[in-house]
């Protein structure tokens, strides 16, 4: 699995995992699949309710610990400087971990700049490897930066063929941070698993459109975390690293933005 390397030097892998709304028993079962067919980037959140099952579908797995990445994130109501403590311990004690590879601010709302201060306190004594922010746009990125004495290492965003985010992107790579995209299918809203460019790029290189969207990713230097039930899908979504998009069709990605969020529930 190729990595990227963080701005603290931390190595993350550039495919992950993504739990959102997945529950229980799938949960456990989805997890523990996803590790054995190769995923060692593991990303949940509190707000989720399931890094219990996370955790579970971990142990399943029987992998060692330190072979894998986990991510998980702070939610609006535990901001602040006290409670993030206390929902930090909560999620360690959930996933069944001592420690967490990645930890998120997930919105930029309440009192996030109390919770970064925290975050920082527990990256020094090294609970955390790396800490990082999500839905963060430049403008909140600098105004955390004027209290923080860290940087972030990661910022997680909606990025995907149709909302692009190229100022954020381009702004967040100037700056050192590492773009990571949640629902990098759009969740195949405005129809993205039949998208005709993607579809005709795809038959080219004899890939779907999912791969193609992923080695888009990829070839931007995004980390992408895919979610999905289905083993078959699972070993898919990884089998993107023996192939390259051309510039051309690079471009004809780009030309596919509508520079609109997919997710109106979630601005």
């Amino acid at each position: 699995m190729p990595t990227v390397k963080l701005n603290n030097n931390l190595l993350m892998p550039t495919i992950g995992f993504g739990t959102y709304s997945l529950r229980d028993d799938v949960c456990k079962r989805s997890v523990a699949e996803a590790i054995s067919v190769g995923y060692r980037l593991l990303d949940t959140a509190s707000r989720y309710g399931n890094e219990t099952f996370v955790g579970l579908g971990i142990k399943e797995s029987g992998i060692n610990r330190k072979d894998l990445f986990i991510t998980s994130k702070i939610w609006v109501d535990d901001s602040g400087y006290e409670k993030t403590k206390t929902a930090f311990e909560t999620s360690l004690k959930k996933l069944d971990t001592d420690y967490l590879d990645l930890y998120l601010i997930h919105r930029p709302r309440g009192d996030f700049k109390g919770s970064w201060r925290m975050m920082e306190e527990l990256y020094k004594e090294g609970k955390i490897k790396a800490i990082g922010i999500s839905n963060f746009t430049p403008a909140q990125y600098k105004d955390l930066m004027s209290a923080a004495k860290i940087k972030p290492a990661v910022n997680q965003i909606e990025t995907h063929a149709f909302f692009q985010e190229v100022e954020s992107y381009n702004y967040f790579k100037q700056t050192g941070v590492q773009t990571e995209a949640w629902a990098p299918f759009a969740e195949g809203r405005n129809g993205l698993f039949t998208n005709q460019t993607l579809a005709d790029i795809g038959k080219k290189h004899n890939k779907s459109t999912a791969q193609v969207s992923l080695r888009w990713h990829y070839q931007r230097g995004i980390v992408a975390i895919p979610r999905t039930v289905q083993k078959a899908h699972m070993i898919e979504n990884l089998n993107i690293f023996d192939f390259k998009l051309s510039e051309s069709e690079m471009k004809a990605i780009s030309a596919l933005d509508l520079n609109t969020s997919q997710f109106p529930e979630w601005t």
